[in-house]
């Protein structure tokens, strides 16, 4: 039989698994993934059986006071009480503001990414909780949403990225037992149609931004700022992967980024002739393992948004994106003749289960595409414009 479950218990108990308690039956830990430690109360009442959440594990909940708490709800189920059913109908009369916290410290920080929730919680207290959040949960319509939608429709992106926000969160709810089965309100609400926004930058825009970013290591003021556009361009990773990007991701040997995590999981970029001269180039802050150091000690670079501006306005390039030279990466390669699998694996977009690691790079074709895209655009920002590719939007 199970011991009792003590704090040695707790701390040593793996993730994804349940522990039982040996003297209160059904009194429990709940394990996540991730790690979330949570007590437990399994019980069955006419014939159903419940769960019911005590509470996570920390200054408020330990294994005596969880016991305690379990002990006093078994007495209410003798008498007759079901306290999992009270308490769903207790939450489901909360307010959506309440639901929300739950949503994103119960789920939300257990399941998602930490940069996932943060950009949710923007959408939920810029959009969502200003106007339904003193809504009770079980009350809200489907017309509601449709209001709430169409009060974003000058935003169409951002409208669409919160319905579909909303609607895991209504999924949620009903999982949780706090809606009745199948009212999820946010069904059938149409989405704003989203136009693609294609922007590529030609030989000559290459040029320009070459220039621009000329000025900028003449002056030695923002080397960092200047090395991440280039990082940019050259290997078309994502903002979040170059700014984030450590001294010991980077292996020269092999001629690749190892990054342990990003978008689509942990995967390798190509680090082609220009990339590696830039990297090797840059100097080192002791102390800071970061490539592109920030201005806070052993900080990476926060925001390349304002120095982008800067660059991009000196360069005649207001309209261009940080993200249009990922785009503008992968417009070289398929002007260049390459096929969308090999540009897709380049840009990471392969799933992380299907990523393939080679035991010897040299020979993975992704290596001499990144070369040639790489090439390209250091000849394009040296204004070298002979051997450039013009760069053209290619219908999808």
């Amino acid at each position: 039989m199970a011991g009792k479950i003590t704090k040695r218990r707790v701390d040593a108990a793996a993730n994804g698994s349940i522990i039982w308690d040996g003297e209160i039956r059904g009194f429990g830990l709940r394990v996540s993934a991730k790690g979330a430690r949570t007590y437990v109360l399994k019980y069955r009442i006419g014939g159903v059986q419940r769960w019911l959440t005590i509470g996570r594990h920390g200054a408020t909940w330990t294994p005596d006071t969880a016991r305690r708490e379990a002990r006093k709800l078994l007495g209410e189920i003798q008498a007759g009480k079901d306290p999992a059913k009270e308490k769903s109908e207790h939450r489901a009369a909360e307010s959506f503001a309440a639901f929300t916290d739950r949503y994103l410290s119960e789920y939300a920080n257990v399941h998602k990414k930490a940069s996932t929730v943060t950009d949710e919680t923007r959408l939920l207290n810029k959009h969502v909780l200003p106007m339904l959040g003193k809504w009770k949960l079980r009350d809200i319509t489907r017309e509601d949403i449709k209001r709430f939608h169409l009060s974003m429709k000058h935003a169409p992106y951002s409208a669409n990225r919160t319905l579909a926000l909303l609607s895991h969160m209504f999924n949620t709810a009903e999982d949780w037992g706090l809606r009745a089965e199948n009212s999820n309100p946010c069904r059938r609400v149409k989405k704003y149609e989203e136009r693609s926004r294609e922007r590529f930058l030609s030989q000559r825009e290459l040029a320009r931004l070459g220039r621009a970013l000329a000025v900028v290591d003449r002056a030695g003021k923002a080397p960092y700022e200047a090395a991440a556009i280039r990082l940019l361009l050259f290997t078309g990773a994502r903002l979040s992967e170059i700014l984030t990007l450590e001294w010991k991701f980077v292996d020269f040997t092999a001629r690749l980024l190892r990054l342990p995590d990003s978008k689509t999981g942990a995967k390798t970029i190509a680090l082609p002739p220009p990339a590696i001269e830039l990297l090797q180039s840059l100097e080192r802050q002791e102390g800071n393992p970061f490539v592109i150091c920030g201005y806070k000690e052993g900080a990476h670079l926060v925001n390349l948004q304002k120095p982008w501006r800067r660059i991009r306005k000196a360069a005649g390039l207001n309209d261009v994106r940080i993200h249009d030279l990922r785009h503008s990466f992968a417009s070289v390669g398929a002007a260049g003749g390459m096929s969308l699998p090999l540009i897709g694996a380049l840009l990471g977009h392969s799933q992380a289960s299907t990523t393939h690691r080679y035991a010897h790079f040299a020979d993975d074709p992704r290596l001499a595409a990144a070369d040639k895209v790489a090439a390209t655009i250091a000849a394009g920002l040296a204004g070298n414009t002979g051997n450039v590719v013009n760069l053209k939007a290619r219908k999808a």
